[in-house]
């Protein structure tokens, strides 16, 4: 389900860049400024790309690099641009997703530390009682070592007329 949605959420942002780019070529031509700021970013790539190629193809390096014409690194740049607008969008979206994860995550190992909290406080509250019912059993069995073994029959018939009402009051 999640693999839909992000090819969906992919093809959405490439489709909100190509306005985003035509909106750039279109100031690019407007603002002189603008569109030597681009121009240069474009042409240095261009020997960056030009030169990265070179290097893996073997050829020599230290030719010089024919610039771009101006319409051609004006292309050239909105289209890095646009290509970083898609990148960094869908960088910002890995990164809400790696956090909401996170998130998730802290979420559920405190309910898990407080269910081990609450085992680790039912085994003490357990422990406690054991405690209680051995101490129980040793004065029992030191009261039945006392009174021998009629004693401990006759304690086990006192104890039950002890524990009926009195019929007296």
């Amino acid at each position: 389900m999640v693999l839909p949605l992000l090819k969906l959420g992919t093809l959405a942002l490439k489709t909100l860049s190509k306005p985003i780019a035509a909106r750039l070529k279109k100031e690019a031509g407007l603002h002189p400024k603008f569109r030597n700021i681009i121009v240069s970013i474009a042409q240095a790539n261009h020997r960056v790309t030009t030169t990265m190629q070179r290097r893996i193809y073997g050829h020599a390096t230290d030719v010089e690099i024919r610039p771009l014409n101006e319409e051609k690194a004006v292309q050239a740049a909105v289209d890095l641009m646009g290509e970083f607008f898609v990148f960094s969008v869908a960088v910002a979206a890995l990164i809400f997703e790696v956090q909401r994860n996170s998130r998730s995550e802290a979420k559920k190992e405190e309910i898990r530390k407080q269910e081990m909290e609450g085992m680790r406080q039912r085994d003490e509250d357990l422990a406690k009682e054991v405690e209680l019912l051995k101490q129980k059993l040793a004065e029992i069995e030191q009261m039945a070592r006392g009174r021998g073994l009629a004693g401990v029959l006759n304690f086990r018939h006192a104890h039950a007329e002890e524990a009926k009402p009195s019929p007296a009051t």
